[in-house]
């Protein structure tokens, strides 16, 4: 481990529990408010179609707008996303519920990952620097809340 970030985390279990308790609290309120705002617009026709050439250029996805609609498939991942919101903010109470959660932040930063490399003309060159929608932005955190859930509460 670099000797600067072990000294961080030292300094937040150590010396200032609170503060990192608080911060801790901030992004896991922030990322459960990501997941559930996101899930709830993708019950809207804009989301659904946003997503669209998403999830049918998809290697993995693609074969659902073979057995739902344009809407449904939307409202399958507004549900997905709603319910690891709710699973995060569950899991302050309910120790149990960390995996599950974990499982869906983690799943939830791949997916949207591939999505980088699996959608035609999602990478761009902008005054010579390669530019996405930013959209994998949100989904680090995601990600890293999510490998912190992996590890068995004390």
């Amino acid at each position: 481990m670099n000797k600067n970030m072990k000294s961080i985390i030292n300094y937040t279990d150590g010396v200032s529990p609170k503060l990192a308790r608080i911060g801790y609290y901030i992004s896991l309120l922030g990322i459960s408010l990501i997941m559930l705002w996101i899930g709830f617009f993708k019950f809207t026709p804009t989301e659904a179609a946003g997503i669209k050439p998403l999830v049918e250029n998809h290697f993995l996805l693609f074969w659902l707008y073979n057995i739902m609609d344009v809407q449904q498939v939307s409202d399958l991942f507004g549900i997905i996303e709603i319910v690891t919101g709710f699973l995060l903010l569950s899991s302050l109470k309910y120790d149990v519920l960390r995996p599950f959660a974990a499982f869906g932040l983690i799943a939830t930063f791949l997916i949207t990952f591939s999505f980088l490399f699996t959608t035609p003309g999602m990478w761009r060159i902008i005054d010579g620097v390669p530019t996405t929608n930013f959209m994998i932005l949100k989904d680090i955190p995601m990600l890293g809340l999510g490998f912190m859930y992996l590890i068995p509460s004390r």
